[in-house]
């Protein structure tokens, strides 16, 4: 590992030396002519060299070019109007781009689509960009459009059970996966016990899925990192928009402060389950459920150079329920806040500063007859980071910066029998003893051009946690390269190391707000993955058509288990009930997408073994990982007929889970516990597997504009069945013991059959 350290250290000074180019320099940004809002991503083309640039985060770019009179530029972003611009290189040149939204004729498309090349001339791969405008488009449970549904239909991510928004990447568990929304930690991203994500898509302007050759920017998870974007509000005019659901209503508000200098938005979403539910229950059922989110931004433009954003994230999920003395609550909420300066140094060298609070909680408890339990934990995150952005020339894309967090850990649980009146001696937050714990990340990334045909995105990460007791030092070297065959085809390889300090414990399919957080000690060290993926990336049909292969292999260290029998956690110390061990992870995923025409969507298909080893369970041999899936399809489609009607579906299949069967039972009297009577015997872990799972989505969005009071507004009536012909997929299985034969018995619990829905919503 130090070898390969030194490697790409030396390459970085080596070419940090070469970057210098003298020339001329385009810069700006690009927005929607609309709204003002940054196009993320938007690609930026010199017409005679047929190479350029992408936006970044913020929408800038920047161009150096040399030994030219004159260029054209060509920008381009999906489902806007193109621009080709030509300039004279006299000076440096400060370009603000605004494109319009709009379908582009089918002439233009073809034309156009001939320098949409990034696929194959980009480094990245293990990247996928999913648009906004699909994720309201495709059909989903309860007609809740769900961006973390959505990521569970790329190649490499493994959905949870039934209708959950939980998802796993490469192998990994469900706590690998880092979710930020506006560079904010989000623990929990889910409502309705992972039925429901809990980010609301109104207010979202980009995601972003990396699962492998991970940039030196990102780091304390091992699987992937979902970041999420959020909208800075209309700079143009006021804009309101919302929903009518089965389950929630939104409304989302937005538009200048100040016309093109400054805007907000605002955007929340409530629940009526409890409302609803109600005139069904029954005299001896109390129950309440309710959650809500809500987002909010306002951003200033403070000159040519100098922007500052701040933005607001809040969601809490509060449920009740009460039965014959059968008493469960919970609450579960979330908050997050960012404050971002962006300021341009000059027009080669951007830079960010953040500032980032989070804090995230839960508290459950259950009495029943003379018993009762209490878990309550909750994270406190105080963080800054500062981001550099340097493009000294064509061939090089140089990032570098830091990060700093403090964590703040309270967790504590506690189950006991009560007589008297001691059963209102709660655990409080308050009450917990708190445990600080500091992360500092240093990082340095190049995405470098050594020719027409090679090109890599060579860096390190060097991420330290500490705390009185500890200190963790890593290092971790990225590389990613890629070598053009031809014009539409390229092969890509990368590796990336990473290193995570922060442990869910336990983890589970549908992230059960139970689990707790805790982290890494003397004795739980911080878990480390290492992944090798190879690629081949190419395009059709003049680059309308993007398909890429990749195979991958990862290993996984200082992996985390309970061991056979704990259940409660009581606090933070919980080294002694945990086992560790290791597991990797091997696979093959395609992907095939279609982003131009009237016709749009994605196939993509994955095959995949992932194995665990720990030394005390299982008798120390291997088992499969419980989401260990052989095969994942899934197939989107969505079909534009005509200006007011859209047509939507997905289609998925997957292999069965693994599981444990019991091999015997055996009867045990006088036991004194809660399971006197049978027991069963079980041999192997995770030793046979659920049926196969599948099943079809179909939505119909029906748009018209219509007029209420003299104005005109858009309405939009979208149409959706989750499940269509009821496929009855397994849930869980659990096994009694029949009253008649006296044999054990296996029973299939599902969960969701077929699911109508429609909604309503409208923009004016």
């Amino acid at each position: 590992m130090q070898k390969i350290c030194f490697v790409i250290f030396i390459l970085l000074l080596f070419n940090f030396s070469l970057s210098g180019q003298s020339g001329k320099t385009i810069s700006g940004t690009i927005t929607d002519a609309s709204s003002g809002e940054f196009l993320i991503g938007a690609t930026v083309v010199v017409t005679s060299l047929g190479e350029g640039t992408t936006t970044n985060a913020y929408g800038f770019y920047s161009i150096t070019i040399s030994d030219r009179d004159s260029i054209g530029l060509y920008f381009r972003f999906i489902g806007y109007e193109r621009q080709i611009k030509k300039l004279y290189l006299k000076e440096d040149i400060r370009l603000d781009v605004e494109l319009s939204p709009g379908t582009n004729s089918l002439d233009e498309i073809i034309i156009s689509s001939t320098l949409h090349e990034e696929n194959v001339t980009n480094t990245k791969m293990s990247v996928i960009d999913i648009p906004t405008s699909k994720i309201r488009q495709l059909p989903v449970i309860l007609g809740e459009a769900d961006v973390l549904k959505i990521v569970q239909l790329l190649p490499g991510v493994q959905a949870g059970n039934e209708g959950t928004t939980g998802y796993f990447v490469r192998g990994g568990n469900l706590d690998q996966n880092l979710v930020q929304l506006d560079e904010a930690t989000i623990y929990n991203p889910n409502h309705m016990i992972g039925l429901v994500s809990a980010f609301n898509t109104r207010a979202i302007n980009n995601v972003t899925l990396i699962k492998g050759g991970f940039p030196s920017q990102y780091g304390g998870r091992l699987s992937s990192i979902l970041d999420i974007s959020m909208k800075e509000g209309n700079q143009k005019q006021f804009v309101t928009e919302g929903g009518i659901g089965l389950i929630s209503s939104q409304m989302t508000v937005e538009g200048p402060i100040r016309k093109n200098q400054s805007s907000f938005i605002i955007s929340g979403r409530r629940s009526y389950i409890d409302l609803l539910a109600r005139p069904f229950l029954k005299n001896n059922i109390k129950t309440n459920y309710t959650f809500f989110d809500l987002n909010a931004k306002v951003n200033y433009k403070l000159g040519d150079n100098d922007r500052i954003f701040l933005s607001g994230f809040m969601s809490r999920d509060d449920a009740f329920y009460n039965q014959n003395g059968i008493e469960y609550n919970f609450l579960l909420n979330n908050k997050a806040a960012t404050f971002r300066w962006n300021h341009i140094f000059s027009p080669q060298l951007f830079v960010n500063t953040s500032l980032i609070a989070t804090s995230f909680g839960n508290d459950i408890s259950a009495i029943q007859d003379n018993a009762f339990s209490h878990v309550i934990s909750g994270i406190n995150d105080l963080g800054v980071k500062t981001e550099f952005q340097y493009f000294p020339s064509q061939q090089h894309h140089i990032l570098y910066g830091a990060h700093f967090t403090n964590h703040r850990f309270r967790s504590s649980g506690d189950a006991q029998v009560f007589t008297g009146n001691n059963q209102n001696e709660f655990l409080t937050i308050d009450s917990i003893p708190e445990k600080q714990f500091n992360e500092l990340a240093l990082y340095l990334n190049d995405d470098m051009k050594v020719t027409d045909y090679f090109s890599a995105n060579l860096g390190f990460r060097i991420p330290v946690f500490m705390s009185d007791n500890i200190r963790y030092i890593r290092v971790e070297p990225r590389a990613s390269l890629k070598f053009r065959l031809d014009k539409n085809t390229s092969i890509k390889g990368s590796y990336s190391m990473m290193n995570q300090f922060l442990h869910q414990i336990p983890s589970t399919t549908a992230a059960i707000p139970s689990d707790i957080w805790v982290p890494s000690t003397s004795q739980t060290k911080p878990q480390t993955s290492q992944q090798f993926a190879l690629g081949l990336f190419k395009n059709f049909m003049d680059n309308s058509l993007e398909t890429s292969f990749e195979i991958y292999y990862k290993t996984m260290k200082d992996q985390i288990l309970f061991r056979e029998g704990n259940q409660l956690i009581s606090s933070l110390d919980v080294d002694d009930l945990l086992v560790y061990g290791t597991g990797w992870s091997y696979g093959a995923e395609l992907f095939v997408q279609k982003s131009i025409g009237q016709f749009t969507g994605w196939a993509s298909y994955t095959l995949s073994w992932t194995w665990q080893q720990f030394p005390e369970l299982n008798y120390g041999d291997k088992f499969p990982f419980r989401h260990d899936r052989r095969h994942d399809l899934s197939i989107v489609g969505s079909y534009d007929f005509s200006d007011r009607w859209t047509f939507s579906g997905t289609f998925v299949y997957s292999s069965g889970s693994a599981y444990t069967l019991p091999v015997g039972r055996t009867y045990v009297s006088n036991g004194g516990s809660l399971f006197e009577g049978n027991y069963f015997i079980y041999e192997g872990r995770n030793n046979t597997r659920l049926k196969p799972y599948h099943r079809l989505n179909l939505s119909a969005i029906y748009q018209k504009e219509r007029t209420l009071f003299g104005k005109t507004y858009e309405s939009e009536w979208v149409f959706s069945i989750y499940n269509i012909y009821s496929r009855q997929n397994p849930y869980f299985v659990y096994f009694d013991i029949d009253p008649i034969t006296e044999k054990p018995r296996a029973k299939q619990v599902s969960l969701l059959p077929i699911v109508p829905s429609v909604s309503f919503n409208f923009k004016f």
